[in-house]
């Protein structure tokens, strides 16, 4: 069986699985549509919150981050563990025990106001659609090359899968198909892992391989690759700080940490179980979960590297000759997600340090010249290439490529290719899905039944939630053709956001008495107004003019990514100022959250 048919066959199957799971527990109440009926088990809904939140940026991307970022890498895998874990001591008991529906629901009543409720919707649907542009994206990726369509075909047919078992089944169907899509995103992110750490280093285990000796005897792995990058012109993989500064690294993290405990999608799924304790219970699972691929993504980014390099430069590290590549080079540039250029004219493809392109990404011409065939780009802009131009690089690789590739590159069988394609499907649909709930939940609950039409039945409630997620799954296909960036920056940013708007408000509104609405109401909007003012001037319509130096022009030299975290301290700082300068909460309000931190 050929690996199109067997790509078919794991995702088809993977498929026929969810939506069956989610017709079989499609949601008939608000109750389930918005929170499964309260009634899931801790273990489940650990395993459902680990699908939830390991998104496309945790499958796809940020393996491929590491790869290519090195020691700078491991801000993502601190800064989303680490946060995972502020999210489970330090909110997630205390807004279980709240018991109600949805973030902006809490925020309204904590803070005694609808205008409160109505501006945490507001920065919900900010962080949301940022957050599943990037999902989208890997979607359209998994699809334009696995099942060798258009990524725009590949999005309508993602889009479909979430229209049925998110408007169907709501967060009941969706819960227990994110328990599904867990156990097919794992194992496929763990079977390609042992089989290419076995084959490097003769470890099968991915954790432990990353600290071998390379089969080949010429010495432990994470040295050979330092030596290999140097020799090539790159900075050595371990070295730290050689793209990001300490300040920025640091920055990042953190804004990725508290943007973590501030994700709606993932605060949402501590209302599925039946008790405060099963809260607790539920985020030890989901740690461990999430532990078993975070542990294993920089094994998997350091093997790719490594194979990457040895495929494409060869034995003697000088370029091969590209009719000598293998299959999975030309079937990633007709993705248009690979390209190169023979500058120097020796019939060789050569990796090194920089740029393969004038405007170091490819535009590609819509007919390529078939397989291994050049792609020229159609505007490189000032510096037109040609025959003898000074690159030492002549190769793009898009990073989020790397884990999806990985395989076919160490030349692993077909059904782990195939494999590989279901999982990268499961992750980005996973958290897709668990995001358009929460956007739809917003407006049929926070806005519609509790603010501003608060008579209506329980019927036409849940049939508002389900248009509204109908609704939100288009903007969401939209935002998936035009993402601002690649899969897990697109994701940095909506984790800045979440930093910046919803964290503070959540913690101060739970552990500060006097806090008051309108400190609330100004904290969230200038957060939200100072940190996406400062990612739309970087990363969009004021970024051209100042590319060549764009760094130079960073506050405190914070990129976009990290800019959350002083966007929090924004958000902060006026809220207790105002908060300070006005009112305190009704004593009642004062009672309620003495009540919240006191165990039951």
């Amino acid at each position: 069986m050929d690996l199109q048919t067997l790509t078919y066959l794991f995702v088809g199957a993977s498929f026929v699985l969810y939506i069956g799971i989610a017709f079989f527990s499609r949601a008939s109440s608000t109750s389930e549509f918005y929170v499964a009926g309260g009634g899931v088990h801790p273990i489940l809904n650990g395993m459902a919150t680990a699908a939830d939140w390991m998104s496309a940026a945790s499958f796809i991307s940020m393996a491929g981050l590491i790869a290519f970022m090195g020691y700078e890498g491991s801000m993502y895998l601190m800064g989303w563990t680490g946060g995972y874990v502020l999210l489970a001591m330090l909110l997630a008991p205390y807004l279980r025990k709240f018991g109600k529906f949805t973030v902006p629901e809490f925020i309204g009543d904590r803070y005694y106001s609808q205008t409160a409720r109505v501006v945490a919707v507001l920065c919900l649907i900010f962080i949301s659609f940022t957050y599943v542009a990037g999902q989208m994206r890997g979607v359209g990726i998994v699809f334009s090359r696995f099942l060798e369509v258009p990524v725009d075909v590949g999005l309508y047919i993602g889009m479909s899968i979430v229209f049925v078992y998110a408007v169907l089944g709501g967060m009941r169907g969706i819960t227990y198909t994110q328990v599904a899509q867990y156990c097919v995103l794992i194992f496929a992110y763990t079977v390609p892992a042992v089989f290419i750490a076995l084959q490097l280093t003769g470890n099968p285990i991915p954790q432990l391989a990353l600290g071998s000796e390379m089969a080949d005897g010429s010495g432990p792995l994470l040295h050979k690759l330092d030596s290999v990058l140097v020799d090539l012109g790159f900075n050595a993989y371990t070295e730290p700080f050689n793209d990001k500064s300490m300040i920025d690294m640091l920055a990042v993290t953190f804004a990725l940490m508290v943007g973590t405990a501030g994700l709606p999608h993932v605060l949402v799924r501590f209302f599925t179980v039946p008790k405060v304790r099963d809260a607790r219970r539920s985020a030890g699972w989901a740690l461990v979960f999430i532990a078993l691929l975070y542990t294993t993504a920089p094994a998997v980014g350091v093997l790719a590297r490594m194979n990457l390099v040895n495929t494409v430069n060869g034995e003697e590290g000088t370029g091969t000759d590209y009719t000598k590549m293998p299959a999975w080079f030309g079937t990633w540039e007709n993705a248009s997600l690979l390209a190169w250029y023979d500058h120097n004219g020796d019939g060789k493809v050569q990796y090194a340090a920089g740029n393969a392109f004038a405007d170091a990404k490819p535009h590609f011409s819509q007919e390529g010249r078939g397989l291994y065939g050049e792609r020229l780009v159609t505007n490189p802009g000032e510096g037109q290439i040609h025959k003898g131009a000074p690159f030492a690089n002549e190769i793009y690789v898009d990073r989020d490529i790397m884990v999806l590739a990985n395989p076919e590159i160490a030349g692993l069988p077909d059904w782990v290719i195939a494999l590989i394609a279901a999982g990268g499907v499961a992750a980005a649909l996973s958290t897709a899905a668990g995001l358009l709930l929460v956007i739809s939940a917003s407006i049929s609950h926070d806005l519609l039944k509790c603010t501003f039409t608060p008579n209506i039945s329980e019927k036409t409630e849940l049939l508002a939630g389900r248009m509204a997620a109908a609704a939100a799954i288009g903007v969401a296909g939209y935002l998936g053709l035009h993402p601002p960036a690649f899969v897990a920056q697109v994701v940095a940013f909506a984790f800045g956001l979440a930093a910046s708007s919803l964290f503070p408000v959540i913690l101060l509104g739970i552990f500060s008495k006097r806090m008051n609405k309108w400190g609330a109401i100004a904290g969230m909007l200038s957060g939200l107004v100072f940190t996406m003012s400062y990612i739309i001037y970087f990363k969009g319509v004021f970024m051209e003019p100042m590319a060549e130096n764009i760094a130079a022009n960073w506050l405190f030299g914070i990129s976009p990514e990290g800019i959350g975290t002083i966007g929090m301290l924004v958000n902060l700082t006026v809220a207790l100022a105002v908060s300070q300068m006005t009112a305190p909460p009704p004593v009642e309000i004062q009672k309620m959250v003495e009540n919240i931190r006191i165990p039951r």
